[in-house]
């Protein structure tokens, strides 16, 4: 499992250093961490963040950047990578998005479920995602002195599949991969029950058990989303692997090298 760093303003940033990948080799610590949006990060949260990390690459559309900006990072350099070309209602969320998406809370749980999975096949079905994905994998090849830290807003969907690739790409095994994406729903439990508020509040009343079904597929982690990328990429590359150097166009030798960058041993 990925290593949980405990910071005042950041509740699902974590280390994945420690995971065991190919040949048995842990995955190095210190140097790949993944977070969510670093907005609400204390004085002490960038302190701590500014010794340790020297690339900050942000997952987010403009649109989320602009409103909820970063802080500077010192010592750190700021890249936008944007996953998506425009805004996605349950993943980027600006307040255009978030209305949207909690529009579809009073609606049936398995739209909402069906919803957000197909917007994870863009992962791996969108030319612009697969770009931007190339481009953050070739940049961990250029390995920094101390860590990079990609996120985009809460850590869980555009985030965690970079790490599901950088996972994937060290020969963490799928199931491990699985686990450490699922546990992204144990640090989100605070801002979870924020959205069930809002809700709340929007409606005049508590939420009713269908309402309170879709806002978890909606805002949560679940193996069906991660399942439905690992089908569609079976479907059109052969695995996720052959997605890695089919779709990605990571080589063999580059994979070697990845490895060789962050692996022990």
């Amino acid at each position: 499992m990925s290593e949980r760093i405990k910071l005042e303003g950041l509740p699902n940033t974590r280390d994945l250093g420690g995971m065991i990948g190919a040949d048995g080799r842990k995955i190095m610590k210190g140097k790949l961490i993944r977070s969510g949006q670093l907005y609400k990060a204390t004085e002490a949260d960038l302190a701590y963040l500014s010794e340790r990390v020297d690339l900050v690459v942000d997952f987010r559309t403009e649109r989320e950047r602009t409103e909820k900006p970063n802080p500077p990072l010192p010592g750190a350099e700021m890249l936008h990578i944007p996953i998506f070309e425009s805004l996605t209602a349950g993943i980027s969320r600006d307040k255009e998005s978030d209305k949207a998406a909690l529009a579809m809370v009073g609606r049936d749980p398995e739209m909402a479920r069906q919803y957000m999975s197909n917007i994870y096949l863009g992962f791996v079905t969108s030319d612009f995602s697969i770009g931007q994905y190339r481009r953050f994998i070739r940049l961990l090849l250029n390995r920094k002195e101390k860590a990079t830290l990609w996120h985009c807003t809460a850590g869980k969907d555009r985030a965690g599949f970079a790490a599901v690739l950088v996972q994937t790409l060290l020969g963490v095994d799928r199931s491990a991969v699985m686990e450490d994406y699922l546990r992204t729903n144990d640090y989100l439990d605070t801002e979870f029950a924020s959205l069930t508020e809002m809700v709340s509040r929007m409606t005049g009343g508590g939420l009713d058990e269908r309402s309170d079904q879709a806002l978890h597929f909606l805002f949560g982690a679940h193996e069906d989303y991660l399942a439905a990328v690992y089908d569609k990429a079976e479907e059109l590359y052969g695995g996720l692997e052959q997605y890695i150097s089919d779709g990605l166009g990571i080589s063999a030798e580059e994979r070697a090298l990845f490895r060789s960058l962050y692996l022990e041993g």
